[in-house]
């Protein structure tokens, strides 16, 4: 394309959910409630884990950081969405796009990688039970999230320089709740060869990576688990991995339907699937992990009578 035709784009128009007025409240009190929801329940489980002596543990350790990463998720599309709605005004700047961009691609891959991590230490607590002090010593488990840490940082970064080497047309106008990725690649008039290939081959290899990692994982778990003798054993065996188990189907069902298998003409499907998990699994991670797990429901309640008895 002839460079005479860019221009340099100041900011970028986010059309939202729904362009249509009369849904604009509803919009907002919905999705301040998913927000609020969010939040607490995940700091919820942050505090629950971290006073809780019985809850310090390496699967305890590694849901913190997991609810931690979620509220940093959803703060990070949420409440500009809500502003906008709130003004409205659907406008974001450039570097604030860009700065958006970097954030959810670096918490999204975090959630990724933190799933992963979450299926290894069950497959060593139930098919290696007692190497498990050793192999998740506490040392292993802050490499294990540093390492995540690392990799989704490089892999952000990377998507954020490369984007910000390219030029945009006239057209600023982003069909999506917040900056994705993809559709800021089709706005630009710039070669994205680059971008494309990091999305695909680097992109696709992290979560190839982490999802063989799942995958293997459980199917060794539950190779273990069906030899165990009692109903009772195979039960609570079972019941350590289902909140991890619905996470990460909620998480991925959602995720790759947009990054996989994109369309054309599917705008709606697409945000409604980036809703699901930008926004809904955050929200339903405390419920799947407090409500399917009896250590976290004993540590909800102590929280709250601690907190009970400390009030005038």
């Amino acid at each position: 394309m002839n460079p005479g035709n860019h221009t340099s784009v100041s900011e970028f128009l986010l059309l939202g959910l729904s362009e249509q007025q009369e849904q604009q409240l509803t919009l907002l009190v919905l999705f301040l409630g998913i927000y609020l929801v969010t939040v607490v329940g995940n700091i919820l489980i942050i505090l629950a884990i971290g006073l809780d002596p019985c809850l310090h543990t390496p699967m305890y350790f590694f849901l913190a950081n997991f609810a931690f990463t979620d509220v940093c998720l959803s703060t990070t599309t949420v409440p500009k969405m809500l502003v906008n709605i709130q003004s409205h005004s659907h406008t974001i700047s450039y570097a604030g796009c860009l700065t958006q961009l970097y954030f959810f691609l670096w918490f999204t891959g975090l959630d990724v990688f933190l799933l992963a991590v979450m299926a290894y230490d069950r497959l060593v607590a139930i098919c290696h039970p007692l190497r498990y002090t050793l192999v998740m010593s506490f040392r292993s488990c802050i490499l294990l999230v540093a390492m995540s840490l690392v990799l989704t940082h490089s892999y952000s970064l990377t998507h954020t320089i490369l984007l910000a080497q390219l030029s945009f047309c006239t057209d600023n106008i982003i069909p999506h709740f917040f900056c994705e990725l993809l559709s800021l690649l089709k706005l630009s008039c710039s070669n994205s060869r680059a971008n494309q290939c990091v999305l695909v081959y680097w992109g696709g290899a992290l979560t190839l990576l982490s999802s063989l990692l799942i995958i293997i994982s459980y199917i060794r778990i539950v190779a273990t688990i069906v030899r165990v003798p009692s109903t009772s054993g195979k039960w609570k065996a079972f019941s350590t991995c289902g909140s991890h188990l619905s996470a990460v189907c909620l998480f991925y069902v959602s995720a790759i339907g947009v990054y996989f298998f994109p369309s054309v003409d599917s705008g709606g499907r697409d945000r409604i699937a980036a809703v699901m998990y930008a926004v809904v699994t955050p929200m339903l991670n405390p419920f799947i992990y407090s409500l399917r797990n009896k250590d976290m429901k004993c540590a909800f309640r102590r929280l709250l009578s601690r907190r009970a008895l400390q009030s005038p």
